[in-house]
């Protein structure tokens, strides 16, 4: 029996691993469920599954929360500082961090200093302090499960090949909604069009990345910590069906792919299950649905904010985290209907070009590279 704490429950990727836990409850136990703003869910989730803690990260909902779960024995805290210490508790085996964006960082080294393996599905904190994650996770011993679907892929694909040298990974994107639209199209999107995605269900800010493509640049750059490849062993490639999750190609030539149909469930289960394959009833991939699978070469120069986060791998140093912070505050702004969608990128590029660059940085300098790039494109779209 593990016992599991979810960071963000009340989000896409937590909800789904609720009901991954509810599938398997002689596997995994809900030991810490956390959200920031979504008390009525949290709430709800707290009466279902009963954890012994939950935490409410808007302190201004936090009577609501305690006076809610007040006949059962579920302990209530609240805070940004609550996140980050509840999950040092020493009954707790495996962290999900389903927070979105930079406020996941701190969370996950908390826990990787207790000692708690990571099922990660947070790829900002790999984008924002690679470097520092990896090390830790290395000194103290703890494995960090990818939940995305393209990283856990890769991690299948490498199962019993960890002494093979890998020659690239090949991730695959859907190409979101707009993958064949012009330059000019791409002027009148909408919101309501880029929340629209055509074969995943995810949160607001994880699907406007995706019709962008700069999720699948964030990717990339979590892909390089998590598997230590350098940016040019890092290949995309448009696949629109979303069957084939991601590859790894060997050194001898060989490819090894991971398949199945687009659901979030099974790389949330593979994470918390691991080494084992728990059984499922998940639905089955058939062949004869799917007879024609289509591969194509993404578009750097109609997607900027995918050349953009190679940009910033390439250079390194802070450089990520300003990305990373540039582009939560574009697409906060487009989906406040405050920018077009074209304007995204440029308020990135021209948030990094203008961030001092540093490196060899430590937590505090991450934490301040996030905060100045956050004025910084901020001042840009004011």
């Amino acid at each position: 029996m593990k016992k599991i704490a979810i960071l963000g429950s009340t989000g896409s990727i937590g909800s789904q691993a609720l009901e991954v836990i509810q599938n398997h409850q002689d596997n995994f136990q809900v030991e810490v469920l956390t959200a920031n703003n979504n008390s009525d869910l949290l709430i709800k989730q707290a009466i279902k599954y009963k954890p012994n803690v939950v935490v409410i990260g808007n302190e201004e909902k936090y009577n609501r929360t305690k006076e809610a779960l007040k006949q059962y024995p579920v302990k209530v805290y609240t805070g940004a500082n609550a996140i980050a210490q509840v999950v040092e508790m020493e009954n707790i085996d495996i962290v999900v961090t389903a927070m979105v964006g930079f406020s996941g960082l701190l969370p996950t080294i908390n826990a990787i200093k207790s000692g708690k393996n990571i099922a990660l599905a947070n790829k900002e904190t790999l984008v924002v302090a690679g470097e520092i994650i990896t090390k830790l996770a290395k000194e103290k011993g703890v494995n960090i499960y990818p939940v995305d679907s393209e990283h856990s892929a890769i991690f299948q694909c490498l199962a019993g090949e960890w002494n093979n040298s890998i020659e690239k990974i090949i991730l695959t994107a859907s190409g979101g909604p707009f993958i064949n639209h012009t330059k000019d199209e791409l002027k009148k999107v909408t919101i309501e069009q880029a929340l629209n995605h055509p074969n995943w269900c995810m949160g607001k800010k994880i699907t406007i990345d995706s019709a962008t493509l700069m999720n699948k640049g964030l990717e990339a750059i979590e892909a390089k910590w998590l598997f230590n490849l350098k940016p040019e062993q890092i290949e995309i490639v448009i696949h629109k069906q979303s069957i084939i999750h991601s590859m790894v190609q060997f050194q001898d030539g060989s490819i090894k792919a991971q398949m199945g149909l687009p659901d979030m469930k099974l790389p949330i289960l593979y994470a918390l299950s691991y080494p084992n394959r728990l059984k499922s009833d998940f639905k089955r991939f058939s062949f004869f649905d799917y007879q024609n699978l289509t591969f194509k070469q993404p578009d750097f120069i109609k997607f900027k904010n995918l050349a953009l986060a190679f940009e910033a791998m390439k250079r390194g140093g802070n450089i990520p985290c300003s990305l990373n912070a540039a582009n939560e505050i574009a697409v906060k702004n487009f989906l406040n209907r405050k920018i077009s969608f074209i304007q995204i990128p440029e308020i990135i590029e021209n948030t990094i070009n203008k961030i001092s660059f540093a490196k060899n940085l430590n937590l505090d300098d991450y934490i301040k590279t996030d905060k100045e790039s956050r004025e910084i494109a901020q001042s840009l779209i004011n």
